[in-house]
């Protein structure tokens, strides 16, 4: 394995990380990071760095990012964005590892990218639902704005600097595991 290999793994992993926060922030990163030439897509993927894929995806960042800031509307949005952020974090995955069997790239995409993406929008939509019944809403724009915030910084780290996204990524899914422990019931040890 090549570290051109290892480099894109890294990418693709810090890119369905970032989905899992904005669905079409991290795709349009990389429609622009392609674009311009700083980030070298599949063959089979070129499109996603055309000028058409590049308007569409930003059309689409801008109205995701700004639907996220009204509460209500948020929850709806998650109901479908779980399910595409599986789709995107995988797509992103399979659009950047570069040099594997179709078979390791496929796995590797569905596992990695589509399992991380999912994980994170899971727990992004749980926390965004309990700010709703608890403060009815008012406190959405804020999670929103973590959200929005984190997706910026770990698609940036994801294109400039893999290695840094993957740490920033593991860091993520640790704080999400704690949380979920200290949340989940305790089960009865004396029954």
């Amino acid at each position: 394995m090549t570290l051109e290999t290892i480099t894109s793994i890294f990418l693709g992993i810090g890119l369905a990380a970032s989905v899992g926060f904005r669905v079409f922030l991290p795709l349009f990163a990389l429609s622009l990071a392609s674009y311009t030439g700083v980030w070298e897509l599949n063959e089979s993927w070129q499109w996603i760095g055309s000028l058409a894929a590049l308007v569409t995806l930003g059309a689409a960042t801008f109205v995701e990012i700004f639907a996220y800031f009204i509460p209500w509307i948020d929850n709806v949005l998650d109901s479908f964005a779980v399910p595409l952020a599986a789709i995107a974090g995988t797509a992103v995955m399979v659009s950047t590892v570069a040099d594997l069997d179709p078979v390791v790239t496929w796995s590797l995409a569905i596992i990695a990218g589509g399992g991380t993406a999912t994980a994170i929008k899971g727990a992004g939509a749980t926390s965004r639902l309990a700010s709703t019944a608890t403060t009815g809403g008012l406190a959405n724009p804020l999670v929103s704005t973590v959200e929005t915030g984190t997706a910026v910084v770990v698609t940036t780290a994801s294109i400039f600097a893999p290695i840094l996204a993957v740490v920033l990524v593991i860091i993520i899914l640790v704080v999400i595991f704690r949380i979920y422990r200290k949340l989940r019931p305790k089960r009865n040890e004396s029954a």
